[in-house]
């Protein structure tokens, strides 16, 4: 890429990032009330992208005798940490700590 071409690849992915960071204030301001739509999207959205999170990580998963294992056993970690503490990070982190000691310590 010459110069030119690297600036403007730049200008272009910073108007992007700013477009999509202050398009919401823009769109909708403090005193006005968003559509029932966009409130409802708020509410339903963070679930679905997390359990679209936690399918996505579990599709090769293989569940059959050991294979899957360190998966479930992680997985069961997590939620427990989580009702116990309702910590997200600590459960995340205990988790995938967890996740990387079995996967590369116990089921090698």
């Amino acid at each position: 890429m010459t110069i030119t071409q690297s600036v403007i690849t730049i200008l272009v992915v910073i108007l992007g990032t700013m477009t999509t960071r202050f398009l919401p204030f823009i769109l909708f301001p403090e005193g006005k009330k968003p559509p029932v739509y966009i409130t409802y999207l708020g509410t339903v959205l963070p679930y679905a992208v997390i359990g679209m999170l936690v399918i996505y990580c579990l599709k090769d998963a293989v569940f059959s005798a050991y294979h899957g294992l360190p998966e479930l056993i992680s997985i069961v970690v997590i939620v427990v940490l989580h009702r116990w503490k309702k910590n997200t990070l600590l459960s995340i982190a205990s988790g995938t700590v967890l996740y990387m000691m079995l996967v590369q310590n116990i089921f090698c």
